[in-house]
C-alpha cells in the first residue's frame, strides 16, 4: 500500500493473514484477545474504533459471521485494512472507513449490537502513544473520550468492549460507571499482576460490577497456557460471563 513498508503476519493459527506496517504500532496479542471477548453472533452489527490495519476486526469476522465496520483516521492504514479484508475473503461484510473515531461521520452514527476498541493510550505517561502515527489518533483526547465515543454507539442491551492497561482501570470506571461492567484481567503468569484488563459494559444493564477470574497467559515453562492457546491459535471465544444475558 503506497510506500508503507509492511509485513505479512498470521493470526488464529494462520486462519487470518494481515499485512501491517513494519514499524510503529503493530497489532498482536491485545488485538486477538479483544476480538475474542466481543460476544457477537452471526448477523450482528459491530463497530471497531481505531481499527488500524484491521487485525482485531478480521479476527472477529473469522470467528463469527457478523458485519463489521472499522473506523480508522489514517487513510493509508484504512486502505491496507480494506485490502486485508478482501484478501481474507470477508470484504462483503467487513468494511473499513477513513474516519475520526471520536467524531464519526453520519453513516457510522448508528446503533451497533457491539462496539469495541483498543484505545491508543499506552505511552509511559498514560496519555500519548510513543508512536507518532498512533499518537495522531488521540487528537489530545482523554481515555474517557474514547470510552464515551464507543459506549454511545452501542445499542440498548448491546456491549462496548475495550482492552486497557491495568493502571488505567480507575479512569475507565470513572468514565463508564460500574453498572453492567465486567472486568477480565489478563495475567502474564499465575503469580504476576495483570498488565492488561478487558473491560466490557452492557448498555442499559444495572447488574453490579463483576471482577472475573480472567485468563493466565503463560505457564511456568513460558509457553502459552492451553486456555490462552485456544484463543490465540484456535480462534476460541473468551467467555466473559456465561450467566449474563
Amino acid at each position: 500500500m503506497g510506500l508503507m513498508e509492511a509485513t505479512d503476519d498470521r493470526f488464529l493459527g494462520g486462519r487470518v493473514l494481515v499485512r501491517q506496517p513494519a514499524r510503529g504500532f503493530r497489532s498482536g496479542l491485545d488485538a486477538v484477545m479483544l476480538a475474542a471477548a466481543v460476544p457477537a453472533k452471526a448477523g450482528d452489527t459491530v463497530l471497531e474504533l481505531g481499527s488500524g490495519a484491521g487485525v482485531a476486526s478480521l479476527c472477529l469476522a473469522a470467528r463469527v459471521g457478523c458485519v463489521v465496520s472499522g473506523a480508522e483516521i489514517d487513510a493509508e492504514l484504512t486502505g491496507l485494512a480494506s485490502e486485508n479484508a478482501r484478501d481474507n475473503g470477508v470484504g462483503e461484510r467487513v468494511e473499513f472507513i477513513c474516519a475520526d473515531a471520536l467524531n464519526l461521520p453520519p453513516n457510522l452514527r448508528a446503533e451497533f449490537d457491539h462496539v469495541f476498541c483498543n484505545p491508543p493510550f499506552h505511552g509511559e505517561n498514560g496519555e500519548r502513544s510513543p508512536d507518532a502515527g498512533r499518537a495522531r489518533a488521540t487528537h489530545h483526547a482523554s481515555l474517557a473520550d474514547w470510552l464515551h465515543s464507543g459506549s454511545r454507539r452501542a445499542a440498548s442491551g448491546g456491549t462496548f468492549t475495550a482492552i486497557l492497561r491495568a493502571d488505567r482501570l480507575g479512569e475507565a470506571l470513572q468514565a463508564l460507571g460500574s453498572d453492567g461492567v465486567l472486568l477480565f484481567p489478563l495475567w502474564p503468569r499465575a503469580d504476576e499482576p495483570a498488565k492488561r484488563v478487558i473491560v466490557q459494559a452492557r448498555k442499559g444493564s444495572h447488574v453490579p460490577l463483576q471482577l472475573l477470574p480472567g485468563l493466565v497467559l503463560h505457564g511456568e515453562d513460558g509457553r502459552y497456557t492451553p486456555e490462552a492457546d485456544a484463543v490465540l491459535r484456535e480462534g476460541a471465544a473468551l467467555v466473559m460471563d456465561q450467566s449474563r444475558r
